[in-house]
């Protein structure tokens, strides 16, 4: 594709399309609020000439976009995005998260304002004449004053109770001087068609240029039904105002338009919420790349950035140092951890020849590396590409009030219309003259009522709740996915390492061969020498001999053979501790050894022979030990109707030795990361909802591609990163607990739904006979999002102050960027 935009310009990255003849873009699109905007923008693509093929992701703020080079261009595609309302910022930069919170602490202002002209409105209109009349003003004071001092509340105690007396004081004023008489009707009118257009042009404009840009797509969503409702109320105080029709309600419909706006604006600012609390994915994987290799150019050593090396080249890599780039031994010995493509803890010995990845981690030894593969075509980069993609392309969940609202939208349009039109025409055959007002005023009314303001929270409200009793569990739920699909998992794919065990060696068996010997000596004895080594497994046989408070003590001389294990001398004793074959190349007789050492392998461990001074003593089993909860955890899942899957990046006899002791019958061994997403992508071909739990970088691809990604808190940034539902708690268990409150929450949203709708689906047929006065419209409103607010958070709202006090405040520190959406 010939690209017209600068380089630097572009807000867009190209990438390979996997449709015949087609191009395709990646645009990060900055102002989604909730499922709506994503369904908006995938109708508003999709309709365009030469475009084919649109996803759009709501958690992580990106489109993929498959189109045909010849009939459409990228800026064209891109400014139609631009037109329907949404900005757009550089695919290959990672937003902030301080922007995120600033669009947050943005949309909040706007509420405020929005809060304080509907507390003014109805102040305007108010008659006290029994409880319905106090209803709508002593809910929204009741609900929007303590939300607003939660947004205020993090500039300062003083400035949230000063900013919440605010809110109140201009609606105050207005009742004073209505009551005293200072105001008349006229003037009500006036001022309440005033904030009216004020809210709507002003504080809501963003909504209004959405709505409209929406309506000419023909795309009839939240928008356009809101700004239908909005200027009818308007449309029906202006006619009071000119008197064309005689003892026609003013005040009441204007202050309609900006209680409906005000609400509306309210759930966009929830929904940001549940939104921003989530963190951004890939972040931190990009970091585990060094900046600079040390490259040998012309027989010295230099520090270059990582972008200019080029494949060919050779790089020193020094001990404890990250691998800058993917590429083949030339020179020298080391174990290298391998963990994030194999998510296997021991690390592998590499020697000349042997490939290497970049991101892994240098053992005790020093390695000369050519370089292989760079930029995007290294190990790294396939990974992000494989996330990105997964992430963009998983399988969407159509919320549930999209669904409904598809529907709902054009039904109520349908009905004031012929609301209008049966009032005109049966005035007509009756009397023989249209009864205009009455028409009028019913179709105005069905578009008031049929504004669902509480649609907008039922969601939001029973996100904050499932995810506030979650934590409470120690169980994060990130994403729509996580409440609205993990109830519905039938297939869930287990990672081995980290997730069914430890992810950690550590001493399983120790089998003493020397007559007279004894466990204990054998433990302090290699515990002592391999005290100065770092080795994974070194250190758990260290921490083994201190578990059972032996004393180690630090060897006279010590060396460190790379790949097969120590010498070591230890209170004038020579000590052997690893490999066989290190105890046979120094003459010592192992064959006894033989028998334990195969039931040790057939066990799945690795085993480290240990010898003093030229006889063996015995042998000691390493391996990665079962989570406690592991056998009962899949055996709960099973009895919930899961079908676990067992998918490893280790080896398959080790693999079927962890599955048969936990009792799984499906196992897939040996797997690379973009391996373990197609396994995933596999297993849903069917239509069967899969979850993914895991803990590590080569888990990343599939946690995001399955229905719903479950990460252990204890794995690596990206995986914890990728995932739906991220387990603090150290035990498998903690999935069962996070698929209840999946399903407790969703079913607490389809109640709320059924709420929001209840008092629409009554009061529009009464709207429809024009006799239903505005001010039933704000009592509606009122009672549906009360009994909605009551419905989700019960006896616990202060979950919903926790959930406004973690964000909208700067981060501390440099690595703050996720940590506020993980933290709760």
């Amino acid at each position: 594709m010939t690209a017209t935009a600068p380089e630097a310009e572009r807000l867009w990255a190209e990438e390979p399309s996997n449709l015949a003849g087609h191009c395709r873009i990646r645009a990060r699109i900055a102002g989604l609020h909730c499922s709506l905007c994503t369904g908006t923008i995938e109708k508003a693509l999709g309709r365009q000439d030469g475009v084919d093929k649109v996803a759009v992701s709501l958690t992580h703020e990106q489109a993929l976009v498959d189109y045909d080079p010849d009939r459409i261009r990228p800026e064209d595609i891109l400014t139609t995005l631009r037109d329907i309302g949404y900005d757009l910022y550089d695919p290959r930069k990672l937003r902030p998260f301080e922007e995120e919170e600033a669009d947050l602490v943005h949309e909040g202002k706007r509420l405020l304002v929005a809060v304080a002209a509907s507390l003014t409105g109805i102040a305007l209109i108010a008659n006290v004449t029994g409880a319905w009349s106090v209803l709508v003003p002593l809910s929204v004071v009741a609900l929007m004053v303590p939300v607003a001092y939660a947004i205020l509340r993090p500039a300062g105690r003083l400035v949230a109770v000063g900013g919440a007396v605010a809110l109140v004081a201009p609606a105050g004023a207005a009742l004073a001087a209505r009551t005293s008489g200072v105001i008349g009707e006229t003037a009500i009118g006036w001022i309440t068609g005033a904030l009216a257009l004020g809210v709507v042009f002003g504080v809501a404009l963003h909504i209004l240029r959405m709505a409209y840009q929406s309506a000419r797509r023909r795309i009839l969503n939240q928008h356009v039904l809101l700004e239908v409702g909005a200027f009818a109320g308007i449309a029906g105080g202006i006619i009071g105002l000119s008197g064309v029709l005689d003892d026609y309600p003013t005040g009441p419909f204007f202050a309609v338009t900006v209680l409906v706006a005000n609400y509306h604006i309210f759930s966009e600012w929830l929904s940001l919420l549940v939104k921003t609390r989530s963190s951004q994915a890939v972040k931190k994987l990009l970091d585990l790349q060094p900046d600079t290799a040390r490259v040998v150019r012309d027989g010295t050593e230099r520090d270059v950035p990582i972008a200019q090396v080029t494949a060919g080249e050779l790089v020193r890599v020094r001990p404890g140092e990250r691998i800058p780039a993917d590429g083949r031994v030339e020179r020298g010995h080391s174990a290298v951890d391998l963990s994030l493509v194999t998510g296997e803890p021991v690390p592998v010995e590499r020697s000349p020849g042997d490939e290497v990845t970049g991101g892994s981690i240098n053992g005790d030894g020093t390695l000369l590396v050519e370089v292989t593969r760079v930029g995007e075509d290294s190990f790294l980069a396939q990974v992000v590409r494989h996330v990105e993609d997964a992430r963009v392309l998983k399988p969407g969940i159509l919320h549930l009030v999209d669904r409904v609202l598809r529907v709902y939208t054009p039904t109520v349009l349908v009905i004031s219309a012929a609301a209008l039109v049966a009032w005109l025409a049966a005035s007509t055959l009756i009397s023989g003259e249209p009864d205009v007002r009455r028409a009028v005023f019913a179709a105005i009314s069905v578009l008031v009522m049929g504004y669902p303001c509480a649609v907008g929270i039922a969601a939001p409200l029973a996100i904050v709740r499932g995810a506030g009793e979650a934590a409470d569990l120690g169980v994060i739920m990130r994403t729509g996915e996580a409440f609205q699909t993990f109830g519905q998992v039938r297939r869930v794919v287990l990672d081995k390492t980290g997730t069914l065990t430890e992810g950690h060696p550590a001493v399983r068996d120790i089998e003493v061969l020397a007559p007279g010997a004894s466990q204990d000596e054998l433990l302090t004895l290699a515990g002592s020498a391999e005290a100065p080594s770092q080795h994974p497994l070194a250190r758990a046989v260290v921490d083994a001999a201190r578990a059972r408070n032996l004393t180690i003590t630090d060897p006279d001389e010590f060396a460190s053979v790379t790949g097969f294990g120590v010498t070591a001398t230890v209170t004038g004793r020579t000590v052997l501790v690893g490999r066989p074959q290190l105890l046979a190349e120094h003459g010592v007789a192992i064959a006894t050894a033989d028998g334990a050492i195969s039931a040790l392998h057939a066990a799945g461990g690795t085993v480290a022979a240990v010898a003093v001074d030229g006889a063996l003593l015995g042998v000691i089993g390493l391996g990665d030990e079962l989570r406690p909860d592991a056998v009962d955890a899949v055996r709960r899942m099973r009895e919930a109707g899961m079908t676990p899957v067992l998918v490893t990046g280790d080896n398959e006899h080790a693999a079927w030795v962890v599955a048969e002791l936990v009792g799984i019958d499906e196992v897939h061994a040996g797997v690379l990361p973009d391996a373990k997403a197609a396994i995933v992508r596999q297993l849903q071909a069917d239509g069967t909802r899969v979850a993914m739990v895991g803990d590590g970088i080569n888990d990343a691809p599939a946690l995001m591609q399955a229905d719903v990604g479950v990460a252990m808190g204890g794995g690596t940034d990206i995986a914890v990163e990728s995932a739906d539902v991220i387990v603090l708690r150290d035990d498998v268990s903690a999935v069962l607990t996070a698929q209840q409150i999946s399903r407790s929450s969703y079913r607490r949203t389809r109640q709320n739904v059924a709420l929001a709708f209840l008092f629409n689906g009554i009061g529009i047929p009464l709207a429809t006979t024009g006799l239903v006065y505005p001010v039933w419209a704000m009592i509606a409103m009122a009672v549906s999002v009360t009994t909605i607010f009551v419905n989700s958070l019960g006896g616990r709202p202060s979950l919903l102050f926790q959930a406004i006090g973690s964000v909208g405040r700067a981060p501390t520190g440099p690595a703050a960027g996720p940590q506020p959406a993980a933290a709760h």
